[in-house]
């Protein structure tokens, strides 16, 4: 993914770190791999919202950046996992800040559950 050149204008090394983890997924996933090494299928299981073409996408341009390790083992069938590069660890500050964020204003998000509204029928006369 050719990045942008964002040190003429102001605010750059804002734009180039959001320009990193733009989008609605790169995010999620770097937070998910903050537990570890994982293998697709486990990234997909942990964010059931998204299609296995995007999660590719993705995580390859993750990997084009610097922020993920792939690494694919000799083994049929084929075993790929990924983890955090360097880089991509000095991230954990700025997505667990997002993450305690969006906890505190969660009611406000629209990710936010829809509040449990109870509905009570009105007795019967007998």
């Amino acid at each position: 993914m050719k990045r942008r050149d964002f040190s003429r204008r102001p605010g750059c090394s804002v734009e180039a770190t959001l320009d990193l983890i733009d989008g609605k997924w790169k995010g999620v996933i770097l937070y998910h791999l903050q537990d570890g090494t994982q293998r697709f299928g486990e990234l997909r299981r942990r964010m059931p919202g998204i299609t296995q073409r995007m999660l590719t996408k993705q995580l390859r341009a993750l990997e084009e950046d610097k922020l993920v390790i792939r690494k694919v083992y000799a083994e049929v069938p084929p075993r790929v996992e990924y983890c955090l590069s360097e880089l991509g660890e000095s991230l954990k500050p700025v997505i667990d800040i997002l993450k305690a964020w969006g906890e505190s204003h969660q009611q406000r998000l629209s990710c936010a559950p829809p509040p449990v509204v109870v509905v009570r029928k009105p007795k019967r006369a007998a």
